[in-house]
């Protein structure tokens, strides 16, 4: 693959607070055989005027701007737009380091037959940064099988190898609305080879108006019903709407019916051949990860006893999660109260181990 043409998805809907640092970054990799695609999905602020200062700057830059159709239609149309062999997603409240894309880039001229990259991410939060560790899980772990348990990339890391992938496959679904990146990732790695660059490449910004916080419920039952699919498909599954009925409400029967299911998937895994063990295992316990924090958000501590108990996970959580949880089921009062105190020390915990954004943005020429 000689020196390929990169094409970066750039969707963008009111982003003006931060659009502009995320061209910036683009505009100054060092992988200058690139093309951005900037699609305005009916900005009410002043995005689309940012796109067009920058365009005149650098004719590397094209615009569709037109009404709001929502994310997954303006991800497809850009990827019909899309000139280069490699797409790359980038999003406009993200910030690349200079050398993502020509990392990636390394991976695919390296792996001809690979279809999909992402990489490491720093957390961006206000002007703090957290930098990111990786994660051994990607090391060994089979990617088909991870992936059937949760988003195994950050959406705004992702390279695809047009070259590889099916030009019916490179298409999100509507059906999948807030995890269509879920949805793609499942699809694309059942068939073909993933890599995971474990050096942090994107600087995620986390802030209330992301699309994460925005949409969490809806975005965790999509999530629920595509484990849901994946899990019948490989017969790992008894009851599909235990995990249906737990992302529309967190009660009594549904934590119970939630607890089951973990359990019995954990005897259906132990009967599958022992080369495969391991992934279902490291997917299965960030599943139930997955469902703990979904019953944690409801704050009915009680449950999230009742949950804990039942599956025998009291292990797998912090000691001062524990703490705090073991008098769920009798003073649920005195529970939420060591939550919220939990809740603040992470805070603060994530504050210190923290540094100040201005201490590395700088090192790769951004600001």
């Amino acid at each position: 693959m000689p020196h390929p043409m990169v094409s970066v998805l750039l969707p963008v809907y009111n982003g003006e607070p931060y659009l502009a640092a995320a061209l910036e970054s683009i505009l100054h990799q060092d992988h200058d055989r690139l093309e951005v695609i900037a699609i305005d999905d009916g900005s009410t602020d002043r995005s689309l005027d940012i796109l067009r200062r920058y365009q005149k700057a650098d004719d590397r830059i094209s615009i569709v701007s037109r009404e709001n159709r929502g994310l997954i239609a303006t991800l497809n149309e850009g990827l019909t737009i899309a000139q280069g062999d490699l797409i790359a997603r980038m999003d406009a409240d993200d910030i690349a380091y200079p050398s993502r894309l020509s990392r990636q880039v390394s991976s695919f001229m390296q792996q001809p037959e690979l279809a999909i990259s992402g990489t490491g991410i720093d957390r961006l939060v206000g002007n703090r940064m957290a930098r990111g560790m990786p994660n051994p899980i990607y090391q060994s772990g089979n990617w088909h099988i991870l992936s059937m348990f949760f988003t195994i990339f950050m959406h705004s890391t992702v390279m695809y190898n047009r070259r590889v992938i099916p030009e019916d496959m490179l298409v999100y679904d509507a059906s999948y609305v807030h995890a269509e990146d879920f949805d793609l990732f499942r699809r694309i790695t059942g068939r073909f080879p993933a890599a995971m660059i474990d050096e942090s490449l994107v600087a995620y910004r986390i802030h209330d108006g992301s699309v994460t916080n925005k949409h969490k419920r809806l975005m965790r039952q999509t999530h629920l019903k595509i484990v849901a699919e994946n899990l019948v498909r490989e017969s790992l599954i008894d009851n599909p709407d235990a995990l249906r009925d737990i992302g529309v409400a967190v009660t009594s029967d549904t934590t119970r019916r939630a607890a089951d299911f973990i359990l019995s998937l954990e005897a259906k895994i132990s009967a599958r051949p022992t080369a495969e063990q391991s992934s279902y295992q490291d997917g299965a316990l960030c599943f139930f990860y997955f469902l703990y924090q979904l019953i944690t958000d409801a704050e009915q501590p009680q449950l999230t006893h009742e949950f804990l108990t039942r599956t025998e996970k009291w292990r797998s959580i912090r000691r001062r999660e524990r703490y705090g949880l073991r008098a769920g089921a009798c003073a649920p009062w005195c529970s939420r109260l060591s939550i919220a105190a939990t809740r603040r020390l992470d805070a603060l915990s994530r504050y210190f181990e923290s540094v100040p954004a201005s201490t590395i943005l700088p090192q790769y020429g951004l600001g």
